[in-house]
């Protein structure tokens, strides 16, 4: 080994191992994958060989893949340096290892930092590399300008190589109502990019990158996956090249000219989280869960014996006024609808959008955050005391990002309007076109920003709120300040104002909503303490929403609920026992008028509510499952406990499947050496609507029902993983919840 670099890394944690060699001069990852154990053979004998009509030595594809060291593919960092109006020498730098070292790590894990240099281009880049206790990466990049002149960046990429026998890629993709849904497709030579121009994450914005071997599934095959945690304009890319090297790998999207580094600054990108799994897409999802659940701020759940899932505050039953008044805020209906949710057993009630002045609909007010005291004489205090006085928190809707034009901050501060023109539209600037009838409030503007935070940290003094759902309902379009493109400055103010909030009022919890599942990454999950994965509470919809959300995000920050029988954004109806399952598997809650409940939904609603409270420590700490099925329309999905003691699971029928019975069906995920009684939960004779002729209004289509589904079952783990279970036949757009317990 050539003295003059620094020997190999090899960081190593449950179950994967990150080799890094440096005895070409760069970064080089040997190896992100299983865990290779600790003994390595001479890394210097795995050079590749020369081909005919190729460069004369082996082409290095580092941390930082760069044209300097013959890389073809797409390059790491990307820039220039402007003296005079003349392009300088760094738009092609050759950064070097100037060292690396294992450094502590505060939480365990291990840790490591690379240091890359090039004194001639005028740059160094320092690289940290954070292999955690369960087995997830965390890889990011600080670049400095050493130069004496500004240096224009236009990239800097996170990549990670992953092996030829990764043929598949997984990612997901969406719209508004309809997030997080798969799309897969063979990997071929050339590059794959996912743009995100949204200026927030985005509804069509892909949470997880997964490339796979072929046929990986739920379960099985070898499976690598990143996330970028950032809540702004970014790509997400896969670029294969016709050497065979395939690097998996994402990058903020930056605009002209929009980071432009003075001599001694620094840009730091954000995080890409990886993890390697060799029992398919559930074993990554393992890694993120152990992640998330591992953070201090990471809000924990328990039992009601307070024994499982570690302190904490359990998360509590919501209900959100929206689809229950809309704008319709007079403080009579909203206590009946308190009282109603009490009797029910809520927790938390959050009064939505239209409590502040001016609010009447979308087209004015945004901006104003006062009470709207025509609305509220006294204030939000009888409401909230009202709602405290029948033992739930009061929780509030904000938009702080945003403005309306009819607004009185609008009318006194055009100047905090975003436009792409350096002047405020008042003065002949150019806005950008409408959403929602709203603009972009300017936090990059150090006025407008404390305006902001003054008026949301007022309301959180003044008021006792213990949950914001903070919205934010329009992509930033055209999004500049002073004339440049500032989506990154935006995003950063907008963390910095989340920090701020939380560090004056840390009992407070944050909720982020935008339209929906339109801001969901880790980036805003480092300063938030749930999502909402949609707008859309159709239980169908949901479905799917929620699996691929769940694939990164553990089920206690999904915000999950029950929606009115006839659902408000796609007109289905489904029946109450399918709604309340699916909302289940979630932080659960309602968004309902429930003062219209049937006595029979608020039968179904009283028993969902008391199962969740009994298993929401097991739904909130356990491991999240999915089994492989060979029919579509059918899935079987569940939360197992760490201790594979008991388990919860729901059968879900999505459409007419091909079969006349399901079939019996394997439970996975158990311990197979122990046994277990398997029992439904719901629906039961007590769920079941009242029959009518045909027995048209049943969740189930059978004369007989399995023989075990009225007194349950009592087998090994084993046997109900490889055997399983026959299935009632459930109608479509329906779902059966089966508790698993040891005996």
């Amino acid at each position: 080994m050539d003295s003059m670099y620094p020997s190999p890394l090899h960081l190593r944690s449950a179950g994967t191992s990150l080799l890094l060699a440096f005895h070409t001069g760069e970064a080089q990852v040997v190896h992100w994958g299983a865990d290779l154990g600790s003994e390595l053979p001479d890394l210097e004998l795995l050079g590749a060989p020369v081909p005919h009509s190729a460069l004369d030595t082996p082409i290095v594809g580092g941390l930082l893949p760069q044209a300097s060291s013959g890389w073809l593919g797409r390059p790491g960092p990307r820039g220039q340096r402007s003296d005079g109006g003349v392009p300088g020498f760094a738009f092609s730098p050759a950064l070097r290892v100037v060292s690396a070292e294992r450094v502590p790590a505060q939480n365990g894990g291990d840790t490591a930092v690379v240091l890359h240099s090039d004194p001639e281009a005028g740059l160094e880049v320092r690289t940290m590399l954070h292999l955690n206790p369960g087995g997830l990466l965390e890889l990011s990049h600080a670049l400095t300008n050493t130069g004496d002149t500004p240096y224009q960046l236009d990239e800097l990429g996170l990549v990670l190589p992953v092996p030829g026998d990764a043929v598949e890629l997984l990612d997901l993709t969406g719209r508004w109502c309809r997030e997080n849904h798969p799309q897969r497709h063979q990997i071929a030579q050339g590059t794959w990019v996912r743009s995100g121009r949204h200026g927030r994450t985005g509804h069509d914005s892909s949470l997880l990158v997964a490339a796979g071997t072929a046929g990986f599934a739920n379960r099985s095959g070898r499976v690598w996956a990143v996330h970028f945690g950032w809540s702004g304009n970014h790509e997400q890319y896969l670029d294969s090249l016709a050497d065979g090297r395939r690097m998996l790998g994402a990058a903020e999207l930056l605009g002209p000219g929009e980071i432009v580094l003075a001599s001694g600054a620094s840009y730091a990108t954000p995080v890409l989280y990886a993890a390697y799994s060799d029992r398919g897409v559930d074993g990554v999802t393992e890694r993120f869960y152990d992640w998330f659940r591992a953070r201090p701020q990471h809000v924990r759940t328990q039992s009601a014996d307070g024994e499982r899932g570690g302190s904490g505050k359990a998360r509590p039953v919501v209900l959100n006024t929206w689809e229950a008044v809309y704008f319709d805020h007079r403080i009579e209906p909203l206590i009946e609808l308190a009282e109603s949710a009490a009797e029910l057993g809520v927790e938390r009630f959050v009064l939505d959008d239209g409590w502040f002045r001016g609010r009447r609909d979308d087209h004015a007010g945004l901006g104003d955050w006062f009470v709207d005291e025509t609305l509220w004489p006294e204030g939000l205090t009888p409401l909230i005391d009202a709602v405290n006085s029948r033992g739930m928190e009061f929780g509030l809707w904000v938009e702080p990002e945003m403005v309306n034009l009819d607004s009185d901050v609008a009318r006194a501060h055009p100047d905090w309007i975003v436009g792409p023109a350096a002047k405020s539209h008042k003065d002949g600037g150019r806005l950008p076109l409408e959403w929602r009838n709203q603009h972009i409030i300017d936090l990059a503007n150090p006025q407008a920003w404390q305006y902001i935070y003054e008026r949301i940290d007022a309301l959180l003094r003044e008021n006792n709120i213990a949950y914001l759902k903070w919205d934010q309902n329009r992509d930033l379009t055209e999004h500049g300040h002073r004339g440049r493109p500032s989506v990154h400055e935006q995003t950063l103010a907008a963390y910095r104002l989340f920090d701020a909030l939380k560090a004056a009022h840390p009992h407070v919890e944050i909720e982020s909503c935008s339209s929906g599942g339109a801001r969901v990454d880790l980036g805003i999950l480092q300063r938030t303490d749930r999502v909402w994965a949609s707008d859309c509470n159709d239980a169908l919809e949901r479905q799917t929403i929620q699996r691929w959300t769940q694939a990164v995000l553990p089920p206690e920050l999904v915000g999950a609920h029950v929606g009115p029988t006839h659902s408000h954004t796609t007109g289905r109806t489904h029946d109450i026992t399918f709604r309340a399952i699916t909302a289940l598997f979630g932080h659960f809650g309602m968004e309902w008028d429930i003062r219209q409940a049937t006595e029979r939904e608020r039968i179904v609603l009283k028993r969902i509510i008391s199962i969740y409270k009994e298993h929401r420590g097991l739904l909130h700490s356990g491991v999240r499952v999915h089994a492989d099925l060979g029919e579509p329309q059918l899935r079987l999905h569940g939360v197992v406990a760490q201790d594979r003691s008991e388990a919860l699971f729901a059968a879900v029928v999505l459409a007419s499947i091909a079969a006349e019975v399901p079939g019996r069906v394997g439970i996975p995920g158990l311990d197979p050496e122990r046994t277990y009684k398997v029992e439904a939960l719901m629906p039961t004779s007590a769920d079941l609507p009242v029959t009518v002729e045909g027995d048209a209004a049943s969740p189930f289509v059978q004369i007989q029902p399995p023989a075990w589904l009225d007194g349950g079952l009592t087998a090994s783990g084993r046997f109900l993983t490889e055997v399983g279970l026959p299935l009632p036949v459930l109608r479509p757009e329906h779902a059966l919840l089966l508790k698993v317990s040891a005996v």
